[in-house]
């Protein structure tokens, strides 16, 4: 199954309450965190939520 690599680049403080939990589901604490996630529809819309605070590559 393909999976991403989902890297936090923007810091948590600040944001929306919804936001920060988004993050916290996908493993995301810290800046510079990486979390491997698998590739579905359910892990689409959480990045598609904080799309502004991460960075997003395929897994090879």
């Amino acid at each position: 199954m393909p999976e991403l690599i989902i890297k936090l680049v923007k810091s948590l403080n600040g944001r929306l309450d919804n936001h920060i939990a988004t993050a916290n589901s996908l493993g995301l604490k810290k800046i510079n965190d990486v979390t491997v996630q698998p590739d579905n529809p359910q892990t689409r819309g959480k990045i598609a939520r904080i799309s502004y605070l991460i960075e997003v590559k395929e897994a090879q």
